[in-house]
């Protein structure tokens, strides 16, 4: 072939990729997440969370009230709620074999989570989201304790944020 036929044959085919792609970038629905025109927000202030029963599920409300609300606090009538149960565990990492105690750890905390709507009970989304801090134990027992608090509370806010994410997305749609 010549190379002038090359040539062309080239452009023609670089023309049908570009429209091939046009095509396909167009179908794409891409929006944020907390799109006034979604009607996120609107939703997000009228979710209830349960009651918390310990310090960890406490740290977890606090936080997935605040992302909900913006700072505005529990809604009076909630038209969804949150179910959740929130559990920590703590697990020394690195073991010094001569005394069997461990300089550092992995604070885990797991919220298992339902999303329902108050109307009707439906169950809109369910799910589970893991997030771990690390901590350095000092010899100092009260600081070893402080230091665990701190990376479970770092802990909890992060495994808000994830569900607080999923419960947008779920409301989203």
């Amino acid at each position: 072939m010549s190379s002038r036929i090359v040539s062309k044959l080239a452009g023609r085919v670089g023309l049908v990729a570009t429209l091939v792609a046009t095509v396909f970038l167009a179908g794409c629905q891409v929006r944020p997440l907390y799109s006034e025109s979604s009607g996120v927000a609107g939703k997000l202030e009228s979710v209830a969370f349960s009651e918390a029963t310990n310090r960890v599920e406490q740290e977890v409300r606090n936080r997935l009230i605040f992302l909900a609300s913006r700072g505005a606090g529990e809604p009076a009538n909630a038209d969804y709620k949150v179910e959740f149960n929130a559990k920590s565990s703590v697990i020394g990492t690195l073991l010094i074999a001569s005394s069997d105690t461990s300089r550092a750890g992995r604070a885990t905390v797991s919220v298992d989570y339902t999303l329902k709507s108050t109307k009707d009970d439906h169950v809109i989304k369910a799910g589970n989201r893991s997030v771990t801090a690390l901590v350095d134990f000092p010899a100092q027992e009260f600081a070893k304790q402080r230091a665990i608090r701190d990376a479970e509370d770092r802990a909890s806010r992060e495994a808000a944020e994830l569900v607080g994410a999923d419960i947008a997305a779920a409301l989203g749609r």
